[in-house]
Formats: structure tokens, sequence, C-alpha cells
């Protein structure tokens, strides 16, 4: 381990950025793209009757990509049979597969939190030497129109910090249903009462607060806040605008700053204006509370717009207006999500990387947007007939501006301090702790995860 500590000694967690107008990504290195060759004319079929098998989540992107397959098998004569099956199955089943000398997947979508995980652990492959392959070039695939922080965010690693960009790291995987976060509010609501869209934290709690005590049936803001995992990701939704850390540039813990017991208070307050359960909602809580029209107000993932959009999922269809993010210290938003990868074991894995390229170009990409896939390119979000058709890619192609592909430290070691974070965040939503509490009694469990993986002297 003593090696491994070397390794990670200089890297920084979180580094909370304080933004400028403009400043991509709080100020992160864009990953370069592939250096490739595309030759004159692609060879589609050059690995005709071969079998990809595609193991992805019940997900708006993959849910939008799926019917498109067969147009892919036309074109190349591969076969893909897809292993679709509940996000919360993926990761064990992906690692029983990976495991073994040769697995059934050729393809998976990974949540970001697991990349490190992947690749740390040799299972799933760099792209890099794929790109070099001049046979292997899609034409007109354009890396550069990809969204450079989710990129990041979905597939850098090894880099100064291990789990992003810069020198030494290596690209392990592409975006396909990212997501930043945004401001999602009832505009009719907004214009009955003559209420200002809030642009900050502050102007947030104010609007939650009117409408918890002013408007019969509604409440402020949907929250997840759920033990665990949901309570961390709440957390971090509204830390990195607080300026709020989870470790310092020594790995020490560092959730019990100032800005952090800030952050745990503002969500205390919403606990406080939002509908009864707040505290234990998870993803699908959180949304059925604003598209069911309880609340007045969602920060959080862009990928509710598809949901908003539908009638059979939505009261509040017609209803809604975007905004950016709101700005405490900073005004950087999440970077989340899915991308897809090459296990390491894969027994075909260039068809697959023709499969991973086909189903995040650009043209599928737009095909797959219309059926309420999240955009992944920057093409889509500035299109100026995509922003007529969805009003929300105008915000989002500024939002994406401000996006923060270190918006957690995706380290191998994550899973558990995660839990063990939100679990504690949980404790001071419930009103069992309070944030100084909840943070000093969890400090000591998550420096002992640290330093038996290796991060200290």
């Amino acid at each position: 381990m003593a090696a491994k500590a070397g390794r990670v000694r200089l890297l920084v967690v979180l580094l909370a950025v304080v933004v400028t107008g403009g400043l991509l990504a709080g100020g992160a290195a864009e990953p370069e793209a592939p250096e490739r060759e595309v030759p004159d004319e692609f060879e589609w079929r050059q690995f005709e009757g071969e079998t990809v098998v595609f193991n992805f989540p019940s997900h708006a992107a993959y849910n939008a990509v799926a019917p498109l397959i067969p147009e892919f098998e036309e074109l190349t004569g591969i076969t893909v049979e897809t292993d679709q099956m509940a996000y919360m199955r993926l990761h064990d089943a992906q690692l029983l597969e990976m495991s073994q000398p040769q697995g059934d997947y050729d393809l998976i979508a990974m949540v970001v939190m697991w990349k490190t995980e992947y690749a740390d652990g040799g299972l799933i492959q760099p792209l890099q030497p794929f790109f070099d392959q001049q046979h292997l070039a899609m034409p007109d695939y354009d890396f550069d129109d990809l969204v450079a922080p989710y990129v990041e965010n979905t597939g850098m690693v090894g880099g100064d910090k291990i789990y992003l960009g810069g020198e030494g790291a290596e690209l392990y995987g592409i975006p396909l249903g990212a997501e930043t976060s945004f401001l999602a509010y009832r505009k009719d609501l907004f214009e009955e009462h003559g209420v200002d869209v809030p642009q900050t934290y502050d102007e947030v709690v104010e609007v939650a607060r009117f409408f918890a005590e002013e408007v019969d049936g509604v409440y402020g803001l949907a929250m997840r806040g759920a033990s665990g995992h949901q309570a961390t990701h709440s957390w971090l939704m509204h830390a990195s605008p607080f300026g709020a850390t989870v470790f310092d540039e020594n790995w020490e813990p560092a959730f019990t700053s100032p800005e952090s017991i800030e952050t745990l208070e503002f969500m205390k307050k919403m606990v406080e204006y939002g509908p009864p359960g707040t505290e234990s909602f998870d993803q699908d809580g959180q949304f059925n509370a604003f598209l069911q029209g309880e609340t007045a107000m969602y920060i959080d993932a862009s990928v509710i717009t598809g949901p908003i959009r539908d009638p059979e999922q939505s009261a509040i269809t017609g209803k809604v207006g975007y905004a950016r993010h709101p700005e405490a210290r900073t005004g950087l938003s999440q970077t989340g999500g899915f991308g897809i990868a090459i296990p390491s074991n894969a027994p075909n894995p260039e068809a697959a990387f023709l499969l991973m390229q086909w189903l995040t170009s650009p043209e599928i990409e737009r095909r797959a947007v219309l059926d309420g896939a999240p955009p992944v390119r920057h093409s889509t979000v500035n299109d100026p007939e995509m922003q007529e058709q969805f009003p929300e890619f105008e915000v989002l192609a500024e939002q994406l501006e401000y996006a923060n592909p270190d918006w957690r430290p995706i380290i191998p070691e994550w899973g558990e301090i995660n839990e063990q974070l939100g679990i504690a965040i949980n404790q001071v939503l419930t009103g069992d702790k309070t944030p100084e509490q909840a943070m000093q009694d969890v400090e000591q469990p998550i420096r002992d995860i640290m330093e038996r993986a290796g991060y200290y002297d």
C-alpha cells in the first residue's frame, strides 16, 4: 500500500473553485481529444458475424437508444444482445462477469462512481488504443463535440487526481446518460404569485418559505434525503455551490467545515419547507414530489426534463420553467450519470468499440434526445431547432459552462465513504443529530477508511 500512498498524496479532492463568468468546469482542464486518423471510406462490416453483448440500465438514455440498435446490426452485420436490468443490479452483475477470465459482456453502462474502481482494478480497457487503430475510427465522430466535463467525469482516470484528467490520465469511458444540475420551477405558480426566479441560495430559502407558508397545497423544494447514497448526493448537490468539500488537499476529512455545516443548515430548512417525508426521499420520491405538483422548485439532475414532458408521468407538463443552478459562493453544478466502457475480458472488444462510437455519434444522439435521452454533445444543446423544441436546452447550454467534473471524489473507496456520510447526513435531516455532531461523529470512521487504503504516511 506504500506505493499507492505515494501516488495519491498529491491529489486534491473536490477543490472548491470560485467560478468567474464562462469558466469551463470550474477551471478544470479539458480532456484532450483522442488522436485518430479517419479512413476515407469506413468499413462498417469488418466484424460481420460477431456478437456484442451490451449490459445497461433502465434509464432514459438507454431506453431511447435501444430501439435504434437494429439499425446498427443492419449496418454492420454485428448481432447485439442486450442485457437490460435495474440500475441497482448493474454493479454486482458487472463485477461478477468482469472477474472471469472471459466474461459475457462486451460493452457496459457504468455509473460514474464506479469508473475508478473498474479502471484501477484493470476491469475496463483504456480507449486510446482503439482510437489509434485507423480501421476502427468512425468517420465524423467529432470527439471534441462531447461535453468536456462529462468526458472527464465519466471516463478519465489516472491524472494528478486519480479520478480526473491531467498528465498521465487515460480515457476509459464515453458519456451516455450523463447529466448536470439546474433549477426547474413552476412557471405558472411563480407568475401567479409574482415570485422572482431565485438566483442565489438565500433566495431559494425565501421562495421555499413563501410557498410552504403562503400557498395552499404547495411546498418549497423537492429534495432527496434518504439515508446513504441519496442523502450524500443531496449534500454534494448543494455543497459544491457552498464551497464545501469531502476532503482537503491532504485527504483529511473536510466535511466538518463551516461551509459543510452551512450546507446542512440549508438542507434542514428544505426539509422544514418541503413535502412530508423529504428526509426519506430517494430520486423517485423527489421526482414524484415535483412531477405531481407538490413542490414549486426542483434543484437536481437535468434528466428530469424527459419525465416533465411526459403527461403519463407528469401533472405539470407545460407549466415548468428552467434557470441556472443557484449560486452561493460558486455557481458550480453537478456532473454524474452514466457512461459506457469496454470490459478488459470482453470477447469482442473491437466490435463493441464500433457500437460505442455509433451509440454516441452526433446523428444517433440527436435522434435519441428526441425520444427522451439527455444530451451529451454541445452541438445538440446549442442547435436552434433543438432549443425551440426543448426550451430547457438554452439554459442547459449555459449551465454546462459551470458543470464541475470534480463534484465528488470518485476514488475506489468512495462507495463505503458515500454510504457512511449519507447515514450521518440523514441523521441531520431527521433531527436525530445536529449538523456539527453528525459530521464530527463520522469524521474518524471515514478517516479510518482512508488510512486503511494508504492515503496517509
